[in-house]
């Protein structure tokens, strides 16, 4: 009898209880929603330009040239997560053609050099390594080959640079990224022609086919390119996203009437994307830990400090795009010592920093809660350790706040936000203000969320009190995450 009492009580709630929010526009695909979460990764370059002193190898290089002392994958992948970095990206082919693994497409490759009596293959230690620490692995192989003869021809597409990718997609998975670029084509060695070649940078590589086989092999991988079709670059090579970054993209192409390709469409407009875009295409921020991508000894003094990291970190991944920080291991094998330094000192500040949410257990009140059905969609979900979980409101309502209450004074300088993206990106702007001396003031605005939003404040703030205000959206709000953070010092 009680218990009938009970599902009668409940009845109206049933009834009325509003269904989960439409999604609103473009939306993300598992393998996106899986490289958001992994949001920092590095891409490592090591090849013939590592022993010739050259950012793009010509393509005439001896294999015999690239005999590292002491090669060590485990090294290398475990600077990178040492610095906060989730996976790599191994460059196997670079410009200049010369392949990191014993591939049966060109003799220019790794089993025509002395390193393990030409029984090596650097792509495979990479994926061993990896497989150790628990970090995962992407490809770049590179469109463009300055040795091959075939360049520039059908032929090249077909039987070299498509069987090249088949190869390791097929046997070194698996793969969270596959790597493109906007190589079409220049001077090259070309097999002794030596000579310039140009392309038709919309079709040659027809993009379309040869997507199509990322997406047969390694179906779990985004495929990143300036027209994505899954992550687009962010049209620089400094590591920094727009003040505005929208997820949704539409690449256009810098000649009317042409379709648009790798290395032919409008950079500029990767920055920011457009509110309107076409497709779910978030943007990844590319930059080197050190001048060049490729090692120069000259160079051993000029690797970007943990402070530089930090303040691109808080401008690649903290405006919702992928932070991915250039590796250039040296002669031996190996990053350098400054190199190596430089990543362990800004992972511990990064570590150390997002170690607490300083908001978790406030007491959090939201001025709307979707059908007033609290359980579902209440502000509890803004801390909780589900970045899917969400306070949403009613359809009507795009524009609302939460305040949180710490119960007692914090001191914190950055602010995290997070929308739940399975139902797309909907906040346009919003406000953030702190209770001080008896009002609100506001301490920070900012425009897209997205998937991830970090809001580095110029000065600390102690407060008891956080308000977070939606002043604009185009769809009723679906915040999944709140969280407040002192940034922590360089130790």
């Amino acid at each position: 009898m009680k218990s009938l009492f009970a599902l009668l009580l409940l009845l109206p709630s049933l009834i009325f209880a509003q269904p989960a929010p439409k999604p609103f526009g473009p939306l993300p695909s598992k393998g996106q929603l899986n490289w958001q979460e992994i949001g920092m990764y590095c891409i490592v370059h090591w090849s013939t330009a590592t022993y010739t002193d050259k950012e793009w190898g010509y393509g005439d290089e001896d294999p015999k040239i690239v005999n590292p002392s002491n090669f060590s994958a485990m090294q290398i992948v475990a600077a990178a997560k040492a610095g906060g970095f989730k996976g790599i990206i191994v460059v196997a082919k670079h410009h200049d053609g010369f392949c990191l693994w014993p591939t049966k497409t060109t003799d220019h490759n790794i089993s025509k050099s002395p390193y393990k009596n030409g029984k090596g293959d650097i792509v495979r230690e990479y994926r061993e390594a990896c497989d150790k620490l628990g970090m995962k692995m992407g490809v770049y192989c590179s469109p463009w080959d300055r040795n091959s003869a075939l360049y520039g021809k059908p032929e090249y597409v077909t039987e070299v640079y498509r069987k090249q990718l088949q190869e390791l997609y097929t046997n070194y998975g698996p793969l969270f990224i596959t790597w493109h670029d906007g190589a079409n084509g220049g001077d090259g060695y070309y097999g002794g022609a030596r000579e310039v070649r140009k392309i038709d940078r919309s079709n040659y590589y027809g993009w379309d086919t040869t997507w199509g086989i990322a997406r047969k092999l390694q179906p779990n991988a985004v495929i990143f390119g300036d027209v994505g079709p899954d992550v687009r670059w962010v049209g620089n090579e400094e590591g920094k996203a727009g003040e505005t970054c929208w997820a949704t993209y539409t690449p256009h192409a810098p000649e009317p009437g042409k379709k648009p390709g790798n290395g032919f469409v409008k950079d500029a407009e990767g920055t920011e994307g457009q509110r309107d875009g076409k497709y779910w295409m978030p943007a990844e921020c590319d930059v080197a830990l050190r001048p060049g991508w490729f090692y120069h000894k000259r160079q051993d003094d000029s690797v970007k400090t943990p402070e530089k990291l930090l303040d691109l970190f808080y401008s690649s991944y903290g405006r919702g795009a992928a932070f991915d920080l250039g590796l250039s291991p040296d002669k031996t094998g190996q990053l350098s010592a400054n190199d190596v330094a430089s990543l362990k000192t800004f992972g511990n500040i990064i570590k150390n920093t997002f170690a607490k949410n300083l908001a978790q257990g406030a007491t959090i009140t939201a001025s709307n809660v979707r059908g007033k059905n609290a359980a579902k969609y209440g502000s509890k979900n803004l801390t909780d350790a589900d970045r899917y979980t969400y306070w949403a409101t009613d359809d009507d309502v795009k524009t609302g706040n939460i305040v949180a209450d710490m119960h007692k004074p914090i001191t914190f300088d950055v602010i995290r936000l997070r929308e739940n993206i399975k139902l797309g990106q909907r906040i346009d702007a919003i406000a953030v203000d702190a209770w001080e001396d008896g009002k609100w003031k506001e301490i920070a605005t900012a425009t897209s969320i997205g998937g991830n939003r970090l809001i580095k404040l110029d000065n600390k703030v102690t407060a008891q009190k956080v308000r977070v205000r939606v002043t604009k959206a185009a769809a009723s709000i679906a915040l999944s995450d709140f969280g407040l953070y002192k940034e922590a010092s360089k130790i």
